[in-house]
């Protein structure tokens, strides 16, 4: 958390200068000691190079991709006449467990124009999503359209043991 604070710091404040970079230290530390236990709950995991390779090179691009296609199809639907939507809330069910796979599955869902995460029931693995288009009454059908892009690369990320495979 500290580095990943500091580096951010970095990026968005960046003066050459000793002052700055105590400063930036200060508040990366301070940010990663409040902070840092509410994102990862077993932070040694995250640094798993396997771990890293797919968030950036299969997460990241895969989610670029459907929040392109999603405001395009948000886009349409406000731009059009007809205005063809049929909002609603529906249930996802999901095999993740871990707080920062809910999370991070959670926050691309809604991150993705036209749904929203309402509500996670982690004991359960369900997310509760407001849709812009609901695209029939089953759960599998829901799944599909909207969890099963995300759910896979989230799994290998958060939940599943890559140092042994």
């Amino acid at each position: 958390m500290f580095i990943i604070s500091f580096a951010v710091w970095c990026v968005l404040c960046w003066k050459p200068d000793t002052e700055h970079l105590i400063a930036g230290g200060a508040v990366s530390l301070i940010v990663a000691a409040v902070m840092g236990s509410l994102f990862v709950t077993r932070p040694h995991l995250m640094i798993h190079p396997i771990r890293i390779f797919y968030f950036i090179f299969w997460y990241i691009p895969v989610f670029v991709w459907e929040l392109l296609k999603a405001n395009f199809d948000v886009a349409y639907r406000v731009a059009h006449p007809g205005l063809p939507i049929k909002p609603g809330i529906v249930r996802l069910k999901t095999k993740l467990k871990s707080d920062t796979g809910l999370t991070f599955l959670a926050n691309s869902i809604t991150l993705t124009p036209g749904t929203l995460t309402i509500d996670i029931n982690k004991d359960d693995g369900i997310l509760y999503i407001h849709w812009i288009n609901v695209i029939g009454s089953d759960p599998d059908t829901t799944f599909k359209e909207i969890g099963s892009r995300f759910e896979p690369i989230l799994m290998k990320i958060f939940e599943e043991d890559v140092v042994s495979k």
